[in-house]
């Protein structure tokens, strides 16, 4: 049995708002094969991006959730995450990339 067959396939993306030309630019993204609930794996995703370092003044962050190519989607924004510091429950934190998972430590 292959690990796609475990989970839902989700993919994400941070994106940094530019407010002079009105569009969002990709930041960030990857992919996940888990059972995690996509708006809370949005929500790790976002927080470990964030705790990498801090938002200049007026910067605006979310991320993107998919399932599979083409499913559902959830956008998470920073107004949405929990004050500082950030937890992500461990077996979360796991699935993140290493970049992320290290930023929350």
């Amino acid at each position: 049995m292959s690990r796609e067959s475990d989970g839902a396939l989700l993919v994400w993306e941070v994106h940094l708002y530019e407010p002079f030309s009105r569009v969002w630019i990709s930041k960030g993204y990857g992919r996940a094969t888990t059972d995690a609930d996509p708006a809370e794996f949005g929500r790790a995703v976002l927080a470990g991006y964030l705790a990498r370092g801090p938002a200049r003044c007026g910067e605006t962050f979310r991320s993107l959730v998919r399932t599979g190519s083409g499913g559902e989607s959830w956008t998470v924004t920073a107004d949405e995450l929990p004050g500082r510091p950030w937890t992500v429950d461990p077996a979360l934190c796991q699935i993140l990339p290493a970049c992320l998972r290290d930023a929350l430590a």
